[in-house]
């Protein structure tokens, strides 16, 4: 896989990163201090391996490694339901990171993965988050009961989200960009929680809506 930009490279766990390709004197030194093995090549070269504003370095990276349900942790837990755009997931991861979210679930399937523009939106934050992918969503809220999370799942018609008391350990689902939270997804949740609308259109883009509910309910965890 193939990321870029300057924050990504000092953001990323240098034991992930397999060789980098740079335009520009002013990352060797970094580079040869954490091993790294490099190319310097002409700057047309890296504009023909990526599209974006890459400033002179680009990484090749393993794939990213999932983690199973059996590693969740933290008292708050991030589910997208079908998620499909990449530059959402990484906001999403960004903001996660920034409030102490330990772990974030994804479907296997029809859902977006992490992918370069993932790694690059969410500045590196991917790298101290746990992206968890499951076969079945509902399985996994199952466990997630079991195991004494409250499922908040964000939709419309619900109770408004700041009057909620909310349980000390937990999970928030945020739907797909399209059509939402699925119906199978939603009849699984405990309670569901909604933003008021006040314009004209009656929804927000999903990291926008996952950012205020995640500050509202997060307990900022080390």
């Amino acid at each position: 896989m193939l990321i870029f930009g300057k924050n990504v490279l000092y953001e990323t766990e240098t034991k992930t990163i397999k060789k980098a390709y740079i335009s520009r004197r002013e990352y060797i030194d970094y580079l040869e201090k954490n091993k790294i093995k490099y190319d310097f090549v002409d700057n047309n070269v890296l504009n023909n391996k990526v599209k974006g504003n890459h400033q002179g370095i680009v990484l090749d990276v393993f794939d990213y490694e999932y983690h199973n349900i059996d590693e969740v942790e933290g008292d708050l837990v991030v589910i997208l339901d079908h998620l499909s755009d990449p530059h959402n997931f990484g906001a999403i991861i960004r903001t996660c990171e920034c409030i102490g979210v330990k772990s974030i679930i994804i479907p296997k399937d029809r859902s977006v993965l992490v992918n370069d523009t993932v790694y690059k939106t969410s500045v590196g934050a991917i790298n101290n988050v746990k992206v968890i992918m499951v076969s079945n969503l509902v399985n996994a809220i199952d466990k997630l009961k079991k195991m004494g999370y409250f499922i908040y799942c964000a939709d419309m018609d619900g109770e408004d989200y700041k009057h909620i008391d909310y349980a000390p350990q937990k999970a928030l689902v945020i739907g797909s960009e399209g059509d939402g939270v699925s119906k199978i997804v939603r009849d699984n949740s405990d309670v569901i929680v909604s933003l008021p609308m006040h314009g004209k259109i009656n929804s927000l883009n999903a990291s926008v809506s996952a950012g205020i509910l995640l500050y509202e309910m997060g307990t900022y965890e080390k």
